[in-house]
């Protein structure tokens, strides 16, 4: 075992050690192997946690075909002890070219899966349009992310979505934690990396308070940061508001901001306007799925000159000589930067992964296309296996409380 696959393999089993519902339907799908004869495709953000999931598809009895999602977000040693040490197809590496990308995506099209994970839908996508020979085997798909599933409602909207997609994202157990847990400790984790600079003291943007933005706001406040929000919804930024932070414009913002971090799912949001009021020394840096939420087009085009000041972070000089920062190409900085979501929050997220396939397998024919809420019921599954391995115990209601609950009439 060479030194990279070595390292790729510790990580895994670190991942593996802290994931422990995935872990145990793992165990259940060694004996059981629900997806024998099962071809699955997926897209995901190639990394430890990742890793496991597709090792647990595997042990399923699936065959499986991985890809990265995004051309920065790679962990070569996983992909490397992916291929070693467990036999994976992975189709994946940092730093691919915007061509490797859809070249690895293709190969796992190539498979003509019969279920689709997906992260962003870039794969749902182009079985819907480059790849349609192989929509007629795609069956169902599961999506993993906000900015992939507001993609996959607007191709429902349309009419041309041709197969059902459960969403994970909106889970209880993946965005309750993963997005604001997870996003708001590991946005710091690349973006520490990135910049080795201090939070503390500081004046720090985010734009978008979802569930990603509250979490990052969060951390932001514990790590000693004046918090400012700029949102489009007025009932999110009363909701802000109401948390202690400033809420203003990006373009007022942009002018004070030491820090600005994106996470909305849209384009722009750090747009031309706010760009030439930014201050001297602004750091960028985004957390949302795709690179276009800080405004790259706007940068190259008013920027005097471009150089790479440390691994991650990239410098524009602007003509009246103000500096500004980008952070990993304007690509998601948790995992361009750093190494992603903390492993127990992946375990749940990546276990409602699991279980959701598994009920796409068995339902897919009953579901109509379109996109699909994750049942009640896998969420109750994953919080108590999840709350059994913290040692926690909660109480039950007894059939009399059940009853009560469930009564109208008066006195009862």
């Amino acid at each position: 075992m060479d030194d990279l696959t070595k390292i790729g393999s510790l990580r895994l089993h670190w991942a593996a050690d802290h994931m422990p519902v995935l872990m145990a339907i793992r165990k259940r799908f060694i004996e059981e192997k629900p997806l024998a004869g099962i071809k699955v495709g997926m897209a995901l953000h190639t990394e430890a946690k990742t890793g496991m999931l597709a090792v647990t598809l595997a042990d399923a009895g699936a065959e499986v075909r991985l890809a990265s999602c995004n051309p920065l977000s790679t962990d070569d040693s996983v992909a490397m002890a992916l291929r070693e040490e467990y036999g994976l197809n992975v189709y994946a590496k940092k730093w691919e070219t915007q061509e490797e990308y859809y070249a690895n995506l293709n190969t796992v099209l190539d498979m003509h899966p019969d279920f689709i994970i997906d992260d962003g839908a870039d794969l749902i996508s182009m079985v819907h349009t480059s790849r349609r020979d192989a929509l007629p085997n795609v069956k169902a798909a599961n999506e993993e992310t906000t900015t992939g599933v507001q993609r996959l409602r607007a191709m429902a909207n349309d009419g041309v979505l041709e197969f059902p997609v459960l969403d994970v994202n909106d889970a209880k157990m993946k965005f309750m934690f993963d997005n604001r847990y997870g996003t708001g400790q590991s946005a710091f984790d690349g973006w520490m990396n990135a910049t080795n600079l201090i939070v503390a003291g500081k004046r720090l943007v985010v734009a978008g308070y979802g569930w990603c933005g509250k979490g990052v706001a969060m951390r932001a406040k514990g790590l000693g940061a004046s918090v400012i929000v700029t949102e489009v919804d007025p009932i999110k930024a009363i909701e802000a508001k109401m948390d202690g932070f400033e809420v203003m414009p990006m373009v007022k913002a942009a002018a004070v901001a030491d820090i600005i971090i994106t996470v909305t799912g849209c384009k722009d949001v750090v747009s031309a306007e706010a760009l030439k009021v930014a201050k001297d020394g602004c750091v960028m840096g985004n957390v949302g799925h795709f690179d276009n939420e800080i405004s790259k087009t706007a940068l190259e085009a008013m920027s005097v000159s471009k150089e790479r000041v440390r691994d991650f972070v990239e410098e524009y000089r602007m003509a009246d000589g103000r500096r500004l920062y980008l952070i990993a190409e304007g690509r998601l900085m948790n995992l361009a930067a750093g190494q992603g979501h903390p492993a127990e929050i992946m375990d749940m997220s990546f276990s409602t992964q699991a279980l959701g396939l598994i009920h796409m397998v068995k339902n897919y024919k009953g579901l109509a296309k379109g996109v699909h809420n994750v049942p009640e019921a896998i969420d109750q599954e994953i919080a108590r296996i999840k709350l059994e391995s913290m040692g926690v115990e909660i109480d039950a209601l007894t059939e009399e409380q059940l009853s009560y609950i469930g009564g109208w009439e008066e006195g009862t």
